[in-house]
């Protein structure tokens, strides 16, 4: 299995930093390094704005900063993208949409565990991005079989760049809407949903997975067929350790999971400290381990990770950069205790 465990590091993708160079270092600070997503250096670097690139139908302000949909330009740029569909390149991110992400490529990280990529996945996409009639062109039959291909070729063509610079990169498909996919609006369900995300995972190249933030349907994201499962588990740990079946078997089929334990905010960071964290793990693994998931074959297919991103904190970058040397301080003290080789 190309993805480690043990407990090594790694993080989510979007910084705060205006800087590429120190985002750089910081990502390159732990175990699995990532390309940043810098949305503060430029609208370019913002998540859903890097998925839309030659997606048609897309109304790109870079002025007020907006991601829109029409679906009469998409009707008549849908036969250029279509001829386009067996490029590879033409999915690839271009510099104009990531110098970041051009800048990681020019890296030697051929001496890493793994590296790791990332792309805006169907769901969050679908939600964010609206079309003329403010409704998200998740739930339009025509586009979104459409848009699941789409990124399904774009998540390919980077893990395969990646590949050429480590052979043990994977991809987190970023999915923070999948939070909201039960309380949406009529005419997409769960049902249909978990349909289209097998249908998804299915065009996509392993290794992968799903990097989210919220608190989804537990049952529903575990029963996919990823390979890697990263999330929040400082903010959703008391309600995750509920899914112990769900998680046993994705654990048995060779999943990893990515704890994220220590907070990027400012206010629940100054709260914490490193053993505080440590207490606040353990109690969680202890809790599954005592629910038949044994705590070494555990530790074995787990990495650690900042809980969360955030553009937000009154200090700028400072709490984010604290949040990432702590999680090599966690992830060295807790390695001492649970890793024996």
């Amino acid at each position: 299995m190309p993805i480690p465990g043990d407990l090594l590091t790694t993080a989510m993708a979007v910084m705060p930093h205006k800087d590429v160079e120190r985002a750089l270092e910081q990502a390159l600070s732990l175990h699995i390094p990532f390309w940043p997503q810098l949305p503060l250096y430029s609208y370019y670097e913002d998540m859903y704005v890097q998925a839309s690139e030659h997606f048609p139908g897309i109304l790109l302000d870079m002025e007020n900063k907006t991601l829109r949909f029409s679906i009469d330009k998409f009707m008549v740029e849908l036969e250029e993208a279509m001829a386009h569909f067996e490029d590879p390149e033409y999915f690839d991110i271009s510099t104009q949409y990531s110098v970041v992400y051009h800048r990681f490529l020019q890296l030697d990280l051929s001496d890493r565990p793994a590296i790791r990529g990332q792309l805006e996945g169907p769901i969050s996409f679908g939600f964010n991005v609206v079309d003329q009639d403010d409704r998200p062109i998740l739930f339009n039959d025509t586009v979104r079989p459409f848009m699941l291909e789409f990124m399904a070729k774009r998540i390919n063509i980077q893990l395969q760049r990646l590949k050429e610079k480590n052979p043990n990169a994977f991809m987190f498909v970023d999915e923070p809407g999948l939070q909201f996919l039960f309380s949406a609006m009529s005419g997409y369900n769960d049902v249909a949903a978990h349909k289209d995300m097998e249908f998804f995972f299915d065009m996509i190249d392993r290794p992968r997975g799903i990097h989210l933030c919220g608190n989804p349907d537990w049952d529903f994201l575990l029963s996919l067929d990823l390979d890697i499962l990263s999330l929040d588990v400082y903010s959703n740990g008391e309600v995750f350790v509920n899914y112990s079946s769900a998680i046993e078997k994705f654990l048995d089929r060779g999943g990893v999971l990515v704890w994220g334990m220590v907070p990027t905010n400012f206010e629940p960071f100054e709260r914490e400290n490193l053993d505080s964290l440590i207490k606040r793990l353990e109690e969680i693994w202890l809790a599954l381990d005592k629910q038949g998931i044994d705590l070494g074959f555990l530790i074995s297919r787990s990495l650690l990770s900042p809980a969360t991103c955030c553009l937000v904190n009154p200090d700028g970058t400072r709490t984010v950069e604290a949040a990432f040397a702590m999680i090599g301080e966690l992830s060295g003290r807790l390695r001492d205790k649970y890793v024996t080789s």
